[in-house]
């Protein structure tokens, strides 16, 4: 049995497990599809236990989310903010 046929069966049997409400079923043959297509064998994939695996929330691995974030050092106190009432206010050409 070839790779594609192995696909092919067990994404068949994964759609039916979800019409058969057994969503538990379905996520299991969901893991094994994905390990398959990422390179292991159908004997690795069904060998494996994908029940600790938590899954990627959207928007986790987004530009910039690998930066840490910088805490400010203790007794630190941002600056006030300028009065956006003020116009020009010390900048050149007053009016």
């Amino acid at each position: 049995m070839s790779s594609s046929t192995d696909i092919d069966a067990l994404r068949q049997r994964m759609e039916t497990a979800a019409e058969a409400l057994n969503f538990e079923e379905a996520r299991r043959l969901r893991d094994q599809l994905n390990l398959i297509r990422g390179g292991a064998s159908v004997a690795e994939a069904a060998a494996s236990d994908t029940s600790g695996l938590t899954r990627q929330r959207p928007g986790a691995m987004g530009l910039g989310t690998s930066q840490q974030r910088m805490t400010p050092p203790p007794g630190w106190k941002a600056p006030p903010k300028p009065d956006l009432m003020t116009r020009r206010s010390g900048r050149k050409g007053k009016t």
